[in-house]
Formats: C-alpha cells, structure tokens, sequence
C-alpha cells in the first residue's frame, strides 16, 4: 500500500473535466471541482432530462448528452456509471478522446473493471481504476455535495502495468478535490471493500427484512440504533444488486465468517449464566469497541 500524505506535490494539475453520469457521485465531484479547483467542467448525461438537471444546478460548464462531444477536448474523464456500461461508453469515446488523456472511474468493484477497461485504451491515453469511498443512501444529482469528498480516502488501483506517471496523476486528481489515496491490488481491494461495505450493506438489508418476516410490529418502537445499524439499506437496490452481483466470492467469504461467529454467540447465549459466560461476552463487546473507536471516521458517510 502506497498513501499520498502531506508534502505531496502535484505532479498532474487537470484543465478540462468530463464527468460521464450526474448521479451523487459525478454531482458531488463537479460541485468540488468548480469551488477547488479551475478545471472547465463537462457533464455527459444520457437522457435531456438529466442534462437540463444539470445545467439547473449550474455545477457544470457545459451539460450533454452527446458522449464523443463531451469527451472531445478533455485531460481527464471520470466515469461515474454503473460498471456494467463503463465498457461501451468507452468505446463509444475513444474515438475523439484526446490523445495522453487520464481516465478513471468511481466504481465499487475494480478487478472485472480494470481488467475490461484496461485494453480498450492505447498508450498514451491511460485507465487507471479508483474508488472514492464516499457516497450515502441517498442518490441522483438532487443529493450531490460539494464536501462529498473532503477526508474520503480514494482506493487507485493499478494493475503492474500501470505506468507510474498515470497513477501518480491520478492520485493527484483525487486530491485536488479533497481526498487522500491509497493504492492496492484490484483482487485485494474486492477482497477488501467486500468485508467494509459490501457485506454490510447486504447485512443491513438482511436486519430489516428479518424483522420484517419475523415481527413487523418491532418496527413502531425503533430508536437511532436499529436506524443507524440499518441505514445503508436504504441505497439503490439496482446499484447494489449489480455490486454484489460483481463482487460475489468476495462477499460470500464474509457472509460465512459472520455465520461462524454468529454460531459461536448462539451457543454463548445458549449457557446458563455464568460468571465465565458474562466473561466471554464482555470480552467481545470490550474488543469490538476498542475496534470500533478506533476507526478514522470522515466527515461524510462512506458506504460504497
């Protein structure tokens, strides 16, 4: 693992800006590109409703929905789409993307992504794969922040071919609107990111309907601690059926580690109190807050 700390110097200071999808993500990004940095910001949207969205906002030089326009004049494009379209929007650009261009994406899965995109792209034009962790339960422009990003780590993920410049610049790009980076392997940032975000959210999901199935009558007297446990589950359904889908080994190793603890904790309960039962249990709860506050939490939440 690599981290850009303080002291570290930008060696790639971007102009021109396509964002490719105004969702949360690409929303926040533009809003903290224009207040962070002097980059000529262009937005690509499919339908002319979300390009009128846009351009409402005014969190955008320029709004589209004609991706080879958008992309004509741009140092860098940021592909803020569902991962399963990133492959087609990239061929569609490459046919008028400058030449020496950085592109990256703001995926929640990197190894299909980096390894699709990759060869698509002819040197000097460069991928490198990223993903900021940042992001809510809530979606669309209309919940874009300029802040999204502010203290968000941004996981680059190049592969050994990578040149170092481009994933140099793209660490810079990512700092410049407020991120710190780190590097990993795209295999070991899904192992990773399965475990912190992935299974949590399926987790949350699971809770709530749980509850639901076994006494929905709980729901009237929840507090802030069913709601905060279970907020993640409030995300976009079709996003997170396709992460979970794309990330499914991964999740499933976490799905049966929880199990085999969760056994564990059954049969704990299962005893007869005890001064040696009461003992084990409060060890766990003891270790899981030591974890827990030592966390470095951002400022926003972090869910995908």
């Amino acid at each position: 693992m690599q981290t850009g700390g303080p002291g570290f110097v930008f060696l790639y200071m971007t102009s021109r800006v396509t964002i490719v999808g105004p969702g949360l993500l690409g929303g926040s990004l533009a809003l903290a590109l224009k207040a962070r940095t002097g980059a000529h910001v262009t937005v690509w949207a499919r339908r002319a409703e979300s390009v009128a969205q846009v351009e409402a906002r005014g969190c955008a030089d320029a709004a589209t929905s004609d991706l080879t326009e958008a992309v004509r004049k741009a140092d860098t494009v940021v592909l803020c789409t569902p991962v399963g379209t990133m492959p087609a929007l990239c061929q569609q650009m490459n046919t008028t993307l400058p030449s020496g261009a950085l592109v990256v994406d703001v995926g929640s899965v990197k190894a299909p992504v980096v390894n699709d995109l990759t060869p698509l792209f002819t040197a000097p034009t460069q991928f490198v794969g990223c993903h900021p962790m940042a992001g809510s339960e809530q979606t669309g422009l209309a919940a874009a922040r300029v802040d999204l990003f502010e203290g968000a780590v941004c996981i680059v993920t190049p592969q050994i071919s990578t040149p170092p410049t481009a994933v140099t610049n793209a660490e810079a790009f990512w700092q410049s609107v407020g991120c710190t980076t780190r590097r990993l392997d795209p295999q070991v940032h899904d192992e990773v990111v399965a475990w912190i975000s992935h299974f949590p959210h399926l987790l949350a999901a699971a809770l709530v309907q749980t509850v639901a199935e076994q006494l929905p009558a709980a729901f009237d007297f929840c507090g802030p601690g069913f709601r905060d446990t279970t907020r993640v589950a409030g995300g976009p359904p079709d996003m997170w059926t396709e992460i979970l889908a794309e990330n499914r080994a991964a999740v499933r190793t976490a799905i049966d580690g929880l199990i085999e603890k969760l056994r564990g904790l059954s049969t704990l309960l299962a005893d007869a109190p005890s001064a040696e039962r009461d003992s084990l249990m409060n060890q766990l709860l003891s270790q899981a807050k030591a974890q827990r506050d030592r966390l470095r939490l951002p400022k926003t939440p972090s869910d995908v």
